[in-house]
């Protein structure tokens, strides 16, 4: 029985010896953190500086480490497709997606599925990005772009029609304008034509606050 009781008292301070301290847990999370800090930094600082080989090893250097980081196989997808490897972004691009089903991640691949013809294929990515986030212009603009080569004029409007509405500013407007007139919808383009005036011409009377104060006169 002593024996036993002795046996357990060596086998817990083995354990205490051998189990790291939360501090030290706690250490390693900041140091691996750190790290990964630095790699976005580099990868960031490389793509702005069009320094695309160090960018890309930064990248590597994080997956090594999170092989399921889906932002930086985004990331890695945009800087192929900067130089224009379609294939590899192709493959980033869809690692991400599987890996975490961003708006941004379907709507990339879908941009390089259009850059290289496949259609078909861009307009699902687009469609599910849509599905995620359907607020922003933009999407409905890409969409609407691949409808038009698939030859879907009704569904290529209806999306030129909601990016106005989200954001009616020149570049929706004048997509839609000449969307109209390409497809013989003369009054539908002449009431987009006045409504881009009328913006233009809000836009020049608007005068700053500051430039209408009356200027201080110093006696």
């Amino acid at each position: 029985m002593y024996a036993l009781i002795l046996i357990i008292v060596f086998g817990l301070l083995a354990w205490r010896n051998v189990k790291p301290h939360d501090d030290e847990f706690s250490h390693i999370s900041r140091t691996v953190g750190s790290r990964m800090g630095r790699l976005w930094d580099i990868a960031h600082q490389g793509m702005r500086d069009n320094k695309f080989l160090r960018a890309e090893k930064a990248l590597l250097t994080i997956l090594k480490i999170d092989e399921k980081n889906a932002a930086a196989y985004n990331r890695l997808g945009i800087l192929y497709a900067k130089q224009k490897e379609y294939k590899d972004a192709i493959d980033c691009f869809e690692i991400a997606s599987s890996i975490e089903a961003s708006p941004s991640s379907l709507h990339n691949l879908g941009l390089i599925y259009f850059e290289t013809e496949n259609y078909d294929r861009a307009a699902v990515a687009f469609e599910q990005a849509l599905k995620l986030e359907d607020d922003i212009a933009a999407r409905h603009v890409a969409y609407a772009k691949v409808q038009e080569k698939l030859g879907n004029d009704k569904m290529m409007l209806q999306e030129l029609e909601k990016a106005v509405e989200l954001e009616p500013n020149k570049e929706t407007y004048t997509l839609l304008g000449k969307a109209y007139l390409e497809r013989g919808m003369e009054d539908e383009a002449r009431e987009i034509a006045k409504k881009l005036k009328k913006q233009t011409r809000n836009k020049r009377s608007v005068i700053p606050n500051r430039m209408k104060r009356r200027p201080r006169v110093v006696i």
